[in-house]
């Protein structure tokens, strides 16, 4: 079981000393076949696959909780909780444990991964923006996208993997009607 990283977040200097362009580390995971990353500052360690005590009256993608050395974390399947089809786990299958680095908002989570992958470093400026869905398409979690080996990884928003009114918000289907309560008469 890999445990704490000691992150690199560095900015390259020229032969001046002079900041040329930021990095940042992600650590890569699969889901459905896709890689995807979240910076590595997040990742407080991995864990292979074990039960979590279950709780009621909860959405699918929401598998329980576990007690990590006296804190409840929950954990969400993160497969499910992307609307792609649930499956059984495995010995590949891995939860990878978040904290939010930000003291002020602590929040810890952990998400079930198909496997983990790689460690990437990518210079800030090859990191390429998410392109615009509209309204039809919830891109809350999308942060960039970045290219490896002709490959594309899809980098995931911490901050929004982290925040509990957007982890944990159930949605309705695109195709279902709203009603407007506000037309009916008493």
């Amino acid at each position: 079981m890999l445990q704490h990283y000691k992150p690199y977040q560095a900015i390259k200097q020229n032969s001046k000393g002079a900041a040329m362009e930021r990095e940042k580390e992600y650590l890569t995971f699969i889901l459905n076949g896709e890689e995807f990353g979240v910076d590595i500052l997040c990742v407080q360690e991995l864990r292979v696959w074990s039960s979590v005590t279950e709780l009621p009256n909860k959405p699918d993608y929401i598998k329980g909780v576990i007690n990590l050395r006296g804190i409840i974390i929950p954990i969400i399947d993160l497969r499910q909780r992307f609307g792609l089809t649930p499956l059984p786990y495995n010995e590949q299958t891995v939860t990878i444990i978040l904290r939010n680095p930000d003291s002020s908002e602590p929040m810890v989570v952990g998400i079930v991964v198909d496997a983990v992958s790689e460690v990437y470093k990518f210079s800030m400026n090859g990191i390429r923006k998410p392109p615009a869905f509209g309204q039809q398409i919830d891109a809350c979690f999308l942060e960039g996208l970045a290219s490896v080996d002709n490959k594309l990884i899809i980098l995931l928003n911490s901050s929004s993997l982290l925040d509990q009114n957007e982890l944990y918000q159930i949605s309705k289907p695109l195709d279902e009607p709203t009603v407007d309560n506000s037309a009916i008469a008493v």
